[in-house]
């Protein structure tokens, strides 16, 4: 779920994939295998990430599918919800894009 996050925070922005990469200071490959999911970001990238969109990092892990390894409840709560917003948000990045294409 990190990687869909990752990569809506890039498209809301409207930023291309070599933009990005260069702004984080990462190959373009590597930033493609993170919104892909082959790869996770590290918390360095993450704090890269927040300083370039100015928001916490706290907010970008909220979409991260393991936070510790426990598996309560509240967990499988937060990891639904968050999946429920990207659902939302990639919907809505679609209709942008079709309205726009």
């Amino acid at each position: 779920m990190l990687n869909r996050a990752l990569r809506l925070l890039r498209t809301y922005h409207q930023l291309k994939q070599i933009e990005l990469a260069k702004q984080l200071g990462v190959s373009n490959s590597y930033l493609s295998e993170i919104e892909k999911g082959v790869k996770a970001p590290g918390m360095d990238l993450l704090e890269k990430y927040s300083q370039l969109f100015k928001m916490p990092v706290s907010s970008i892990l909220l979409f991260s599918e393991q936070m510790s390894n426990e598996r309560r409840p509240s967990e499988k709560l937060r990891v639904a919800a968050a999946d429920k917003i990207l659902r939302l948000l990639e919907w809505i990045d679609e209709k942008d894009a079709l309205s726009h294409g």
